[in-house]
């Protein structure tokens, strides 16, 4: 496990500082950027005890190697990582869980843009296999906007074994496939769900698959054949919302 990692963006850097400050070693600002939201998190540093210092662009710029930082990046102590024992708790602490499933999911916008959609739909935790998908980077925490500070971020060994774990406590799963014969509004999404969503272009691998209770797909009407990933998990997570309120 790295010793340190870099944090970057006015919602990543809002949200570790009201969520977990003492992992913020210490914070470098845009010199002269006059903004009401920086200075409120370089307040709040201060008020922690973390030191701050203004630098200029470039000294920004390079410690992110060129990524959008708006004015804001932090060297922290990294996160522990969430596993199997952690989603064990999760599903004894909810009596219907809501758990969204990203099989292969590489992208760090996309997953950035799924936690941001997790958080705001209420699922209760991101599960992710550890290889073959992408991890809880810089990047995904400024894409999820404070959302990866909120939402559990669960790294499984073995996804496969991981569905067949749920569906024990009583997790009805629901795969996303383009040859699914039922819609989105076709099936019952109420009670304890996870939902699945597979890889761009490659969607779900085939041992995932097989450890669905059913499959389904978004009705296409138009010349595209598919949607991004994270469009198209904003589309079903909603849809399991709206039944589930009903």
């Amino acid at each position: 496990m790295a010793q340190q990692e870099w944090l970057y963006g006015l919602h990543a850097m809002q949200a570790v500082l009201e969520n977990e400050p003492e992992r913020v070693i210490e914070i470098f600002a845009l010199k002269g950027r006059d903004d009401a939201r920086l200075t409120q998190i370089v307040n709040q540093a201060r008020r922690f005890g973390i030191s701050v210092q203004f630098c200029q662009r470039k000294v920004l710029d390079d410690k992110v190697q060129g990524e959008q930082h708006q004015g804001v990046v932090a060297r922290a102590k990294p996160q522990r990582a969430m596993d199997e024992n952690d989603l064990d708790r999760l599903l004894e602490n909810h009596s219907e869980p809501f758990i969204l499933v990203l099989d292969g999911v590489t992208d760090p916008h996309n997953i950035g843009a799924c936690l941001r959609t997790a958080d705001a739909a209420g699922v209760h935790a991101v599960v992710v296999p550890k290889d073959k998908a992408g991890g809880l980077t810089a990047t995904v925490r400024k894409v999820a906007c404070g959302a990866a500070e909120s939402v559990p971020f669960i790294q499984v060994t073995n996804l496969a074994r991981t569905l067949k774990h749920m569906q024990d406590k009583g997790v009805w799963v629901t795969g996303t496939a383009g040859e699914a014969q039922q819609t989105l509004y076709d099936v019952s999404l109420t009670g304890p769900t996870a939902l699945v969503m597979g890889a761009e272009g490659k969607g779900m691998r085939r041992l995932t698959r097989e450890h669905c209770d059913q499959l389904i797909k978004l009705p296409m009407a138009g010349a595209v054949s598919s949607l991004n990933v994270s469009v198209a998990t904003g589309v079903c997570l909603y849809e399991i919302v709206r039944q589930r309120q009903q």
